[in-house]
């Protein structure tokens, strides 16, 4: 990735309907140059898609937490059987699996904190295979589209 690479990358992660032609104004381009590179980093995998930012609250999901998770036995089958049926929860937005003390990491979003707790209580608590998880409610969160803005890497 040169610098325009990483420009078209910033300012689609900041506004991915912008249209080509306003991309390409704003880079100085061609619309006919800033297409083909956006096309390029499509196929290079580099662009994934385009998505909609969502507020949690304005859908009725004011209180997000990360909950730290410990499965048992740590086999191939426990952990995809794990993260294919949580992954599906409505209250997750994501599922990392995680290596270290601990074997996972949910993001959840809830319309309260009586919502979390049963969450915990109803979906996690219950499950065989947990051995142990810890909650950390989220009080702000501030994004940084720093994969824009990594250097590339050494050949």
């Amino acid at each position: 990735m040169d610098e325009l690479d990483s420009e078209i990358v910033r300012l689609l992660q900041a506004d991915a309907r912008q249209s080509n032609r306003e991309l390409a104004r704003k880079l100085g381009v061609a619309p006919s140059t800033c297409l083909e590179r956006v096309r390029a980093l499509t196929r290079r995998g580099v662009i994934r898609g385009y998505h909609a930012a969502i507020d949690p609250a304005a859908l009725n999901r004011g209180v997000q937490a990360m909950v730290s998770v410990q499965v048992r036995p740590l086999s191939r089958t426990v952990i995809d059987t794990f993260q294919d049926s949580v992954s599906r929860l409505p209250e997750v937005v994501s599922v990392f699996v995680l290596a270290g003390g601990d074997d996972f990491l949910l993001h959840v979003a809830v319309q309260d904190l009586d919502h979390l707790h049963a969450f915990l209580l109803d979906r996690l608590s219950k499950r065989r295979e947990i051995t142990g998880f810890r909650t950390s409610v989220i009080f702000q969160q501030v994004q940084n589209p720093i994969l824009s803005r990594l250097p590339d890497p050494a050949p």
